[in-house]
């Protein structure tokens, strides 16, 4: 690793990961895109594989160039900042993540599954943000835009079709999903993604990487203790804690699943029971 080591933000969808980008970007040298997500630069080169799950052989000579000179163009635009980066499904392909940019540090943020179906729930329901598609669509590789723009349309029609009003999909795509959005309830659908995600981000973590370039924490322990868990990453990062934080409020922490119908809690845990009681989400 060196000093200036790109800082990758990995965890599943709607647990924090932006709560955590802003964080980290708060330290002095530290910026990220002007984006929220950078999917499409990832996925350039393996556009058409039908899920996320990139693997390091996927990380041919031609995508690892055009990756990171993704990487270094951001990092002159932020006058040789630290390029902090995150995309939810990168949980999915930390391996091939890990190939493209093997000095790269990774942080890695898990939050109650229940909580996160809750919020999940929202997004797959949720009506078009067109501010949100702009800023993610100016980071399209060109070659890319008529691919991607006829599968939104197919997303958006989906939607218009699906009796619960579900995009076709939203957050990472794993193997399975397309099965899981057709024959199981949202409910069902969002806790599934959410225990695929974190399952494969540490199965991945632990076989390809040095532990020395992780650094775990919970949402939990965050929002309860910010400058206690801001310290931590400080000393991970070799960095000055920041003296200022982006907003951290803990009222998050619960309301999700006590939200959740008892139909849809039993759901949950039917699908994720088993990551539920590994992360200690009692």
């Amino acid at each position: 690793m060196t000093d200036r080591a790109p800082v990758l933000v990995v965890g599943a969808g709607r647990s924090g990961t932006n709560l955590l980008r802003d964080v980290v970007c708060r330290f002095p040298g530290y910026a990220t895109w002007p984006c929220d997500e950078i999917n499409y630069i990832w996925r350039h080169g393996n556009r058409a594989a039908p899920t996320d799950e990139l693997t390091a052989d996927d990380a041919r000579p031609e995508v690892i160039r055009y990756i990171r000179r993704a990487f270094e163009r951001q990092r002159r635009r932020a006058n040789g900042d630290t390029v902090v980066e995150k995309t939810c499904a990168t949980t999915l392909r930390v391996a091939f993540a890990h190939r493209v940019v093997p000095e790269a540090r990774f942080v890695v943020i898990v939050r109650d599954g229940r909580d996160v179906t809750a919020s999940a729930m929202r997004r797959w329901t949720a009506g078009l943000d067109i501010p949100y598609v702009a800023r993610k669509a100016r980071f399209v590789p060109v070659s890319d835009l008529p691919y991607y723009a006829l599968r939104y349309a197919r997303s958006r029609i989906a939607r218009r079709r699906d009796p619960e009003g579900r995009l076709g999909t939203w957050g990472p795509r794993f193997a399975g999903l397309d099965e899981a959005v057709r024959d199981r309830p949202l409910a069902a659908v969002c806790a599934l993604q959410w225990s695929r995600c974190v399952e494969t981000a540490d199965a991945q973590l632990a076989a390809a990487v040095d532990p020395a370039a992780v650094h775990r924490l919970r949402y939990e322990d965050l929002v309860a203790d910010p400058r206690h868990e801001v310290g931590r990453l400080a000393e991970f990062l070799g960095a000055p804690a920041p003296t200022a934080l982006p907003a951290i409020r803990p009222d998050g922490v619960g309301a999700g699943r006590a939200a959740l119908a008892p139909d849809e809690l039993a759901a949950v845990h039917d699908v994720a029971g088993a990551t539920l009681s590994r992360y200690g989400c009692s």
